[in-house]
Order: C-alpha cells, then sequence, then structure tokens
C-alpha cells in the first residue's frame, strides 16, 4: 500500500536544485505505526513523503521505476521483534548498485545502545528513539542531501571548495611521515604514560570513543585515559552544571560540551591534559587515515549529531586533525565561546591549506600549557 504526502514551505527548507532544475525532495517511509507521529505538525517541509508498508513493497514500487524516481532518503520502522530483519534489509540497501546512496535513517520503538553500532555496522545514516523529535530528524536529512547534492558553484547555499573533502597527497604524505617518526620516538614515553596510568586507577591504558569526523565519516579515536572508569556516566549530569559552553549563548541546547574543573579527572590524568600528552595515542589515529596532524577537533557523536544546518556543519567538510585553528587561538581559556569556535572550525574548513597548516604546528606547542582547567 503506498501514499503520498505534500509539504511545502520554502521559508526552512527551499527546492533542491540539480542541474538547474527545482525538484520536491522525495522520502519513502516504511511502516505505519511512527508515521502521524514523525510527520504532523511539520508542514514547514518541502518534502513528498511516499508511505509503503514494507520493504518488500518500496522494492517492488523500485522494480517498475527508473533511477529520476528514487527517493532521496529512506525512513524505515524498527521494531523489538524484527531488528535483525531491518539490519539485514538496510544491508541488502547498500549492496544493491541502484539504492546504495539513498540515505537511510532508522526508527526503533526501544532505546538499546547496542543498536547504534548495528546500525553504524548495516551502514545506516543514523537511528533515531521513541519518543521521536521529527524536527530534528528532518533538520538532519535536510543537511544529508545538501552534504551529497552541493555543487562548487552552489555558493549562496554553502561557501565551500567541494561537496566532499578529499585530502591532497601532499597533505597525506606529511601526515604519514610525522605520525610514524613520532610513534617511533615516543614509545619509551608511551611505556612510561601506560604504567603511571596502571599505578594511579584501575581501567584501560588508552581511553577508546566514536567520534565524527569528516563529512560525518565516524571512528574510534584514542586518547591515553586520564579520567576515572566510569567517567562516562557522569558525564550528563556534569554537563548541565559545569559545562563551558553553557553560558553566554542563546537558549537552547549546547552543541560543545566542555567540562570546567571536571572532577572525573584523576592527578596524573590532570597532568596529562595540561600538557596534552593524553592526545599523543591520536598519531595512531593520523597514520590510519582518520585524521590529520591539523584539522578540525572530531566530535562525539552527541555534539555532531547537533550541528545539522547548513552553517555549522560547514566544519565537517574539512580534515579531521590533532590540532587546529581554536587550540592556537584560545585553548584554555575559560571565555572561548560555542559561537566562536564554531566560527574558527568554518574558517579552518573553507580556507586551510599547507602553510596555514604549518602556521598552526609551530603555534601550538605554547598554547598546549592550559590557563584553566577545561
Amino acid at each position: 500500500m503506498q501514499s503520498d504526502i505534500y509539504f511545502s514551505n520554502t521559508q526552512r527548507l527551499p527546492p533542491l536544485k540539480t542541474n538547474g532544475l527545482s525538484q520536491t525532495v522525495g522520502i519513502a517511509y516504511i511502516g505505519n505505526t511512527f508515521f502521524d507521529e514523525i510527520v504532523e505538525g511539520e508542514g514547514y517541509l518541502n518534502y513528498r513523503i511516499d508511505r509503503y508498508d514494507s520493504v518488500i513493497d518500496f522494492n517492488n514500487q523500485l522494480s517498475n521505476s527508473s533511477m529520476v524516481d528514487l527517493p532521496y532518503a529512506l525512513l524505515i520502522e524498527m521494531y523489538n521483534d524484527d531488528e535483525l530483519r531491518v539490519f539485514n534489509q538496510v544491508k541488502a540497501i547498500r549492496e544493491n548498485a541502484l539504492t546504495s546512496g539513498i540515505i537511510v535513517i532508522l526508527l526503533s520503538s526501544s532505546n538499546k545502545t547496542e543498536l547504534h553500532q548495528k546500525a553504524l555496522e548495516a551502514k545506516a545514516n543514523d537511528i533515531y528513539f521513541k519518543p521521536f523529535n521529527a524536527a530534528l530528524i528532518f533538520e538532519r536529512i535536510s543537511f544529508l542531501i545538501r552534504f551529497k547534492l552541493l555543487k562548487p558553484h552552489d555558493s549562496g547555499k554553502l561557501s565551500v571548495k567541494a561537496t566532499e573533502y578529499k585530502m591532497p597527497l601532499g597533505k597525506r604524505l606529511f601526515d604519514i611521515f610525522v605520525s610514524s617518526v613520532l610513534l617511533l620516538l615516543l614509545c619509551p614515553l608511551f611505556i612510561l604514560i601506560a604504567v603511571l596510568i596502571k599505578l594511579e586507577s584501575r581501567g584501560p591504558v588508552v581511553y577508546k570513543s566514536k567520534r565524527a569526523g569528516s563529512g560525518y565519516k565516524i571512528f574510534d579515536f584514542y586518547k591515553f585515559r586520564s579520567m576515572v572508569a566510569d567517567a562516562d556516566k557522569k558525564l550528563a549530569k556534569l554537563s548541565q552544571t559545569n559545562n563551558q559552553y553553557a553560558s553566554g549563548e542563546e537558549g537552547g541546547q549546547k552543541a560543545f560540551v566542555k567540562i570546567l574543573n571536571d572532577p572525573r579527572i584523576t592527578r596524573f590524568g590532570n597532568f596529562l591534559r595540561k600538557t596534552s600528552i593524553d592526545e599523543l595515542p591520536q598519531l595512531i589515529n593520523v597514520l590510519k587515515g582518520d585524521m590529520s596532524i591539523v584539522g578540525n577537533r572530531p566530535l562525539p557523536l552527541y555534539e555532531a549529531e547537533q550541528l545539522t544546518s547548513d552553517e555549522f556543519a560547514m566544519r565537517f567538510l574539512g580534515p579531521a586533525g590533532i590540532t587546529g585553528l581554536w587550540q592556537i587561538s584560545k585553548r584554555g581559556k575559560a571565555e572561548m565561546s560555542e559561537s566562536e569556535r564554531k566560527l574558527l572550525d568554518n574558517t579552518y574548513a573553507k580556507d586551510g591549506s599547507f602553510l596555514m597548516d604549518l602556521k598552526i604546528i609551530f603555534k601550538t606547542i605554547p598554547a598546549m600549557l592550559q590557563k584553566e582547567k577545561v
């Protein structure tokens, strides 16, 4: 069964243009349990939504369609008893040459932490849990669509040099050389740090977390552990009371979280952070190609998912890096505001060059000594 619903309003999302032709954004919605909750009250959107009862119905429709009929995005409902089936369907969508490029968003009836990883493995673009924030979901879809379709001449929408960041060969060779040499030279220091971390507190020597880098690419991000073992469980409460970016900005949820005088940090961890030695394992990320020596800091997923508007998502059109403009500008100063950091990230994404990288590297060492415990 299929039904079409149209929404139109050009104030929030004007029609996308491909080859000069204005088009209505097409979304295929699979399921009917959450449909009213997702689309009700979202009249500002410029979307055409085609609803199907199942992926089978959607595939049957595709068999009688051409490339021009493909939707930009696919919203799929998922329940406790059919999670495996849905993930397999997403994998099949990715393996099909016709549908591999479609944006896939999953809607789950229950919030289980393991579903994030399974969605990532199935190559879904995102997963949201009930109760749903429809505005956030469609804002995310808007960004992903624009990110895929934006052309360099569309400067009126987003002034960037390319639709997707491609690491220049010279920058990549520089990263490989520098990270390889430093990792070899720093091996004795790494061993000493590992022993001291273990002597002070239980837990792994290297802290690993998921981060979003260039183009929203998600990867494992490495740091020497500087906090107590259960630090992640205490973040939600501290982000409400000790967040550096919580004051001096407009109302609403903050994109960045930086804890002032963080009580989770160990004594040796405080030294590692103050000297930025905790960042050294990211040389492995650089060697692997997840990051560059210089770029915009890769963000935790809970921060990255909030930066979906064109203005703020520009930062993801540059490389992820160990050091960058905001680190040498105001790192460690409590007055660094969220808007200032976004501006610096956007500036590097637009204007970054090898010469700028060299200047940032030379200014990084004196900037490593922080004046505040942030």
